[in-house]
């Protein structure tokens, strides 16, 4: 993949990672200026040209899980979109779902309001001291009016992944449906429908898959039947009075963002999960190391970077996570996210609420040296610290 050269030094691609590959850049521009079409919305070439690349990244995206058939996986708007989907088209009042600490509030929000309003009952497991929940803990959670287990294959905060495949084989045995929230892992971790038994695999393609904004994928598996969430043209079957029965159709109600869909094609194309794992954990380990004789700098949760994705949070004595960010974006040009990062429960199980933790997640095209440079910035802003306290 070309390297792509920034200013910035830009460590927060566990939000969206950035800068996108220049064959990206490309193919979004080269859809727009010489396609335009709208997929499945007619029958001439543009719009045969858009159907074409949607379907292309449905195959792109159901051999990456080890699928079969393509039309299983639906194009969403982004990852919050397709867990939406997930969950409020699979549950019915009365259901009991588990959930974790772990959890983004892309699950947490939409399964707490189901809750407050009396639709479905919730237990929220808790997390060790590793940072995973324990498998054991889901199967006790269980009740006879258990329908969904939801589980985060790694935590956005500290990068810890999580035993989907364990959970994976309990869920199924006992016959319940297993979603996987997957936006932290695809692109650099495998995920095998077939070996974690996942119902339904949720994931925003803006993260590790390099591709566009306005873009996710939901995995809908042969034992879900999903009532649709959004309702609408669908292009075919204009006919129906409501929205079509099959898959994908049921759930993609909407013109769908094809420049985006041909932009993450480009990106697929040239995907290296497992060299960007080792890359991204290497630059953590070398932040560890650097940092671990600094005073008053603290790695948040489990610093065992085998353990992880390319996601970890500090903290540093003296300053809140807000302070230190803009520190490092106003005086370093450096890019970090701090605060709560959308994972409340989680931040609660670390003791890190309610101010939360600085997160740094390199991403592909980030070299040693800047993170040397990162190390370099954080350093002083630690001594300033304890120059005033000391």
């Amino acid at each position: 993949m070309t390297e792509t050269k920034t200013k910035t030094i830009y460590l927060d691609n566990a939000a969206t990672s950035w800068p996108k590959p220049p064959a990206v850049i490309e193919a979004v521009s080269r859809f727009l200026a010489d396609c335009g079409g709208s997929s499945g919305r007619a029958g001439h070439r543009a719009s045969r040209e858009a159907e074409r690349i949607v379907l292309e990244a449905r195959t792109h995206i159901a051999k990456m899980l080890g699928v079969d058939d393509p039309y299983r996986i639906a194009a969403c708007f982004n990852g919050t979109d397709a867990l939406n989907i997930a969950i409020k088209g699979t549950l019915n009042e009365g259901d009991h779902v588990v959930c974790t600490a772990v959890d983004h509030n892309s699950v947490s929000r939409p399964l707490e309001a189901m809750a407050r309003r009396g639709f479905i009952t919730l237990t929220r497991l808790a997390v060790g001291e590793d940072g995973c929940i324990d498998p054991a803990d889901v199967a006790d959670a269980m009740t006879p009016a258990t329908k969904l287990v939801t589980v985060s294959h790694a935590s956005n905060v500290t990068g810890v992944i999580q035993p989907i495949t364990k959970v994976g084989q309990i869920v199924r045995e006992r016959g319940l449906l297993f979603l996987v929230d997957a936006a932290q892992t695809v692109g650099v971790l495998e995920l095998s429908i077939a070996e974690s038994n996942a119902d339904f695999v949720a994931f925003p393609c803006h993260k590790s898959l390099l591709g566009p904004p306005g873009l996710g994928a939901l995995y809908a598996g042969p034992r879900t039947d999903l009532r649709p969430f959004r309702e609408g043209g669908t292009g075919a079957d204009s006919e129906n009075p409501v929205q079509p029965s099959e898959l994908p159709t049921r759930l993609e109600a909407g013109s769908t963002n094809v420049a985006g869909w041909a932009g993450f094609c480009a990106a697929f194309a040239h995907l290296t999960p497992e060299k960007s794992l080792k890359h991204e954990r290497g630059l953590l380990s070398q932040m560890t190391d650097a940092l671990a004789n600094v005073e008053g700098v603290h790695v948040v949760g489990n610093p065992d970077h085998t353990k992880r994705v390319g996601v970890m949070s500090i903290n540093i004595d003296g300053y809140t996570p807000q302070e230190v960010a803009a520190i490092l974006d106003e005086s370093f040009d450096i890019a970090v996210r701090p605060g709560l990062h959308c994972a409340p429960y989680m931040h609660r199980a670390l003791g890190t609420f309610p101010d939360g933790a600085v997160r740094i997640a390199p991403g592909p095209f980030t070299t040693p040296d800047q993170m040397a440079r990162v190390c370099d910035a954080l350093s002083q802003i630690a001594s300033v610290a304890e120059s005033v306290t000391g």
